[in-house]
């Protein structure tokens, strides 16, 4: 079987299979929506009150500066196990990376999005 035919096999299958996948969903999809479906549930008692769907900034921005500031770490993890092979080029490059992050510590401190009120 040459390439071209087994690629264009592959791609067959793939749209057969997202068109099947779209088709079932569509069919069993389709169910009345009834007042009952659209309350939320809540450990079996009906709810009081709505809740509030406004998140404030904040709280976003403390999990994108947790998320950055962590998997950078992970980056000193890496560097830790190879340092030896690497001599003073990673060493030097890990220094410019530290100072890079501390930089942006700092920025990010002097702003203020560190500070929870």
């Amino acid at each position: 079987m040459s390439s071209s035919l087994s690629l264009f096999i592959f791609l067959l299958l793939a749209a057969g299979s997202a068109a099947a996948i779209l088709l079932v969903s569509r069919r069993v999809g389709r169910r009345p929506l009834t007042a009952g479906k659209d309350v939320p549930y809540e450990c079996g008692m009906l709810p009081l009150e709505k809740p509030d769907p406004r998140f404030f900034v904040r709280f976003y921005k403390v999990a994108l500066l947790f998320v950055v500031f962590d998997v950078e770490i992970v980056f000193l993890y890496l560097w830790a196990v190879v340092v030896r092979d690497l001599g003073w080029f990673g060493i030097v490059e890990m220094f410019v990376f530290i100072a890079v992050l501390l930089a942006a510590l700092l920025y990010v401190w002097r702003k203020g999005d560190l500070e929870w009120e």
